[in-house]
């Protein structure tokens, strides 16, 4: 388990690390603070980093087989926390050389403090060699995530028309490259 110290906006220690089963209930309330459609507690669970999973074909009597190019899905899943538990935390899935966010949250009252800013950059910094890029949605009326993204090197590559609901949005699709030749790590 890889963890990195930051200090935040108004100068407390703060620890990113991965996920742990200790973390759970702090994210699953995060996550509840956040979103209108939150992730539940086994869902968030299986996000967990270094977790692997294959995807599966039926054989031709419609039971599950391994499919014959199945490729591990591995996650990582890390959060911010200090002494009274998470304050944030960024999902991310990769298949092969791609890297898809699944989620970026902070709690309502850490924000402002740099925590999101310090999960993607610490994100970046593990995943830069091994991917070619990462990619996320956003809620299009998300200005304060999109200027973060947009910091970080996200550009907009597309939208999802309907993508979110409650209320319903579209979604931009937001996608950072990363470029080997320039060793941009």
């Amino acid at each position: 388990m890889s963890e990195t110290c930051f200090i935040d906006k108004t100068g407390r220690t703060l620890t990113v690390t991965d996920v742990a089963p200790r973390h759970l209930d702090g994210i699953e309330s995060i996550e509840k603070a956040c979103f209108s459609k939150p992730w539940t507690r086994e869902q968030l669970a299986h996000q967990m980093t270094g977790r692997q999973n294959v995807f599966l074909a039926e054989d031709e009597a419609g039971a599950p087989a391994p499919a014959e190019s199945a490729e591990p899905c591995c996650h990582q899943f890390l959060c911010a926390e200090d002494e009274t538990g998470p304050l944030g935390y960024v999902g991310l899935m990769t298949v092969l050389d791609e890297g898809y966010i699944s989620n970026v949250a902070v709690a309502p009252e850490a924000r402002r403090r740099g925590i999101a800013d310090a999960l993607l950059t610490e994100l970046a910094a593990r995943t830069c060699e091994t991917l070619s890029f990462l990619t996320l949605e956003v809620r299009e009326s998300n200005v304060p995530a999109i200027a973060l993204y947009e910091k970080h090197g996200f550009s907009v590559v597309g939208r999802r028309r309907s993508y979110y609901e409650k209320p319903q949005e579209d979604a931009l699709l937001m996608t950072l490259f990363f470029k080997k030749e320039e060793n941009q790590c």
